[in-house]
């Protein structure tokens, strides 16, 4: 569907180039099927794929292309691409409906400003209302709702993105993938349809309410996005790699059941004993894998990388890339790793505006599934079937942290410990000689903290 964070007002992204995508077309009245890829060419040099800013100053961080797109084993380049003129009528997929301009216009009420859902470098999304089963317009409140995305008409570098999303979502059906209704093509106008989303991103639900995503909500959410990554990667006919998941991609309907939308970076799986799809680096810093980042090369656990990164701001109500923290923790991922393997260390990643009410033995899982999915070598990391199996049962645990004593003990421990560290040492004051001017000393204090030490011991309840 529409990128999650064009849910928000304000929201600014774009993306770069895409390849990859098989493609059913027809020309001029004749149905013609062919395994084409959207053309890759890109000017010489190194550009900047486009950020998205945020209202607290944060930033999603571009990643730089250092390569051009083919697919290939580890030995040798893909051959030459292709590319379909912009004039093609794409009646490819018969499930999607096909709508005018004048039928969109009229159904978003001329575009209008009110019934804006967000705004990126793609363009703008707009609320709408078309017939159940049709494409006229209706009245506001009746029909079927709708989110229509408006491509800016910024040049081709937006149109390949568009016929990405088209090529992909007008194949790929599944519960955890939000449905394309229909697009629309005339002249330079390009339009796609998708399913409203009552809730709409994970992003907004995690970072931007005023309370609390519940944990049992967040994870729920988790496991619909993990079978929507898996289904991808394992099940479907046409297996992709979805190169682009984050929370702002992760919608949310109504009774929060999670889909994943924006495919504008999807590529095809390679084939055969092709190993990986080298490729330009297109994506989010925080979100990207290191080796696909390091050499261009990806494959399906660069996406788990990705679900990894997307655990850990469940788990700790952080954004993977926040410059407003202290030194140190401003990457998300570097923070966490080395407390995601000391369960003792928990109570330090978790998102303190839950107040306790998470499941202990639920959130020692995803820190421990969080750590394989982040994984230096990505062959060690799990596919997205094991990582879908493993949080099945963790949506209905009951043992809720703040029920238990210890918890309470656990978090004045851990308060004291914070006070101290902010605080950094201990003022000591003494006077010099003349006794005329104070001199400021300072010295640390060495004591362990008890609630530390406890937490190693067996039986322990993080222990």
């Amino acid at each position: 569907m529409v990128r999650a964070d064009g849910w928000e007002k304000g929201k600014k992204k774009k993306k770069g180039e895409v390849t990859g995508c098989w493609m059913t077309f027809r020309l001029r009245g004749t149905l013609v099927s062919s395994r084409s890829k959207v053309d890759t060419s890109i000017s010489s040099g190194i550009t900047l794929c486009r950020s998205k800013s945020t209202k607290n100053g944060n930033r999603d961080q571009p990643i730089v292309p250092i390569m051009s797109e083919s697919t290939t084993t580890s030995n040798s380049e893909g051959s030459s691409l292709s590319t379909p003129r912009v004039g093609e009528d794409l009646n490819f997929a018969l499930q999607l409906r096909k709508f005018t301009f004048n039928e969109l216009k009229r159904a978003t009420r001329n575009f209008r400003p009110e019934s804006l859902l967000g705004e990126g470098g793609f363009g703008c999304v707009i609320k709408g209302w078309i017939e159940e089963n049709g494409t006229a317009p209706v009245k506001p409140g009746t029909g079927l709702t709708v989110a229509v995305k408006r491509l800016n008409h910024d040049g081709l570098q937006g149109h390949k993105e568009w016929l990405a999303e088209v090529y992909f979502l007008g194949e790929l059906l599944h519960p955890n993938l939000v449905k394309l209704i229909g697009y629309c093509i005339e002249e330079d106008q390009r339009l796609l349809v998708y399913e409203f989303m009552t809730r709409g991103s994970l992003d907004n639900q995690l970072f931007k309410r005023s309370f609390p995503l519940p944990w049992p909500i967040r994870m729920k959410v988790a496991l619909g996005a993990a079978k929507g990554l898996a289904f991808l990667h394992e099940e479907a006919e046409r297996r992709v790699i979805y190169r682009d998941f984050k929370t702002s991609n992760i919608l949310l309907d109504a009774d929060y059941n999670a889909y994943l939308s924006d495919f504008g970076l999807a590529k095809d799986v390679p084939e055969g004993d092709k190993t990986h799809v080298s490729t330009r680096v297109m994506g989010t810093y925080g979100y990207a894998a290191p080796e696909y980042v390091m050499t261009g090369h990806l494959t399906s656990r660069s996406d788990v990388y990705s679900f990894g990164v997307v655990l850990l701001e469940m788990i700790t109500g952080r954004r993977s890339m926040d410059k407003n923290r202290p030194n140190g923790e401003h990457n998300l991922v570097e923070w966490a790793r080395p407390m995601l393997g000391e369960r003792r260390q928990l109570y330090r990643l978790m998102d303190p505006r839950l107040e306790g009410h998470f499941s202990i033995k639920g959130a020692q899982k995803v820190a421990r599934l969080a750590h394989k999915c982040l994984c230096r070598d990505p062959k060690a990391r799990p596919l997205m079937s094991e990582v879908a199996e493993a949080l099945k049962s963790l949506v209905d645990l009951k043992d809720m942290a703040s029920s238990s004593q210890f918890f309470h003990i656990m978090l004045e421990e851990a308060n004291s410990s914070s006070q101290h560290v902010r605080s950094g040492l201990k003022k000591q004051v003494s006077f010099t000689r003349n006794g005329r001017h104070p001199v400021r000393t300072f010295s640390c204090s060495s004591r362990a903290s008890p609630f530390l030490q406890s937490l190693a011991k067996p039986g322990s309840v993080l222990a």
